[in-house]
């Protein structure tokens, strides 16, 4: 899995925090920090924090979503840095055990370089490859290359974690790392119900990563989860 840095980027006014619609596909491999996303950014799901019986040596880089045509494809959701690289791995390993090889992967059209479409060992009919939607893909971590610098991060152990603001109160919950090209954002899910927001992965706006205490320190503006709210009266249709 490449590794890629988080680097210490001044923070301007082009950067914005943009709500977060849902939609299909999870995740997204880390590079440098962020500037403004796109301005249609691709629909993707949000993505949860292994099971809490999940065992700790696994690295979640991947997930499974619709089936595509009829013979067993399947379409997935790359985390690795290069997205095709993770039909390197073998084998992917479920939340429940199973195994999994990756026979082939293409790019998927549309033109998201992780979304991918998979020819998955022994599943050869719509039917199967259906049942594979929201399976999420581990590997050991020991089959994964150690980060080189100490401010280097896996996907993986970044989701999940709990965002607390400059003051120690816990806001929400890291549950994506989205990148539409401009940068790696953070998808953050309220503490209290409502839709995710997206903060520039940046030392500017995350001051302190603690993944052995699975939390961050965010500066997050006072509006964050308000942003993209309808104003009172405006058509939610």
């Amino acid at each position: 899995m490449t590794k890629k840095e988080r680097f210490n980027q001044r923070s301007t006014s082009s950067f914005s925090i943009q709500e977060k619609g849902r939609g299909g596909g999870a995740g997204a491999s880390l590079s440098k920090g962020a500037p403004t996303p796109s301005s249609k950014p691709l629909p993707r799901q949000r993505q949860e924090a292994p099971p809490a019986n999940m065992r700790d040596d696994l690295v979640l880089v991947g997930e499974f979503g619709r089936a595509h045509g009829l013979k067993g494809e399947v379409r997935l959701k790359s985390h690795t840095g290069d997205p095709q690289a993770i039909a390197d791995y073998k084998p992917l390993i479920a939340a429940n055990g199973k195994t999994y090889t990756l026979k082939t992967v293409r790019p998927a059209p549309g033109g998201a370089p992780d979304l991918l479409i998979a020819v998955v060992d022994g599943v050869t009919t719509r039917e199967a490859s259906e049942a594979l939607n929201r399976v999420q893909l581990y590997v050991e971590r020991d089959k994964l290359p150690p980060p080189d610098e100490e401010d280097e991060f896996l996907l993986a152990d970044l989701i999940g974690l709990s965002v607390q603001n400059e003051a120690g109160e816990t806001v929400g919950t890291i549950v994506g790392v989205p990148n539409y090209g401009g940068g790696d954002l953070l998808e953050i899910a309220p503490a209290q119900k409502g839709p995710t927001a997206l903060l520039p992965f940046t030392k500017a706006f995350v001051p302190v990563i603690d993944i052995a205490g699975k939390r961050l320190v965010a500066a997050l503006p006072d509006d964050f989860f308000e942003i993209g709210k309808p104003e009172p009266g405006e058509d939610r249709a």
